[in-house]
């Protein structure tokens, strides 16, 4: 089952990413058609690397073509429009499967 991870460089206003985030996006991220099994983390901590990572999402979809759908809707074109309010820090994207 392919999942989407979002992870998240750190923000130059971290109360200021956890409120808009928790408030705005994480219910964006909710109607995502299709997606399951989300779960989100503000804590994460990069160990090792280059790129620093504070926060965190995963979804997991049926099917690849139900991720690339959930995207094209307009929930999941609703949800990428809102990342420049608040991801100051960066954004990295990913698919991952099995």
């Amino acid at each position: 089952m392919p999942t989407l991870t979002v992870l998240y460089g750190p923000p130059t206003d971290p109360e200021a990413f956890r409120r808009h985030y928790e408030d705005v996006h994480v219910p964006l991220a909710r109607a995502l058609p299709g997606a399951t099994d989300l779960v989100y983390s503000l804590n994460v901590e990069t160990l090792v690397g280059d790129n620093p990572v504070s926060a965190s999402f995963h979804a997991t979809f049926a099917t690849r073509q139900g991720l690339d759908d959930a995207l094209a809707s307009p929930e999941g074109q609703a949800a990428q429009a809102d990342v420049p309010n608040f991801a100051t820090g960066g954004v990295t994207i990913l698919v991952e499967d099995d």
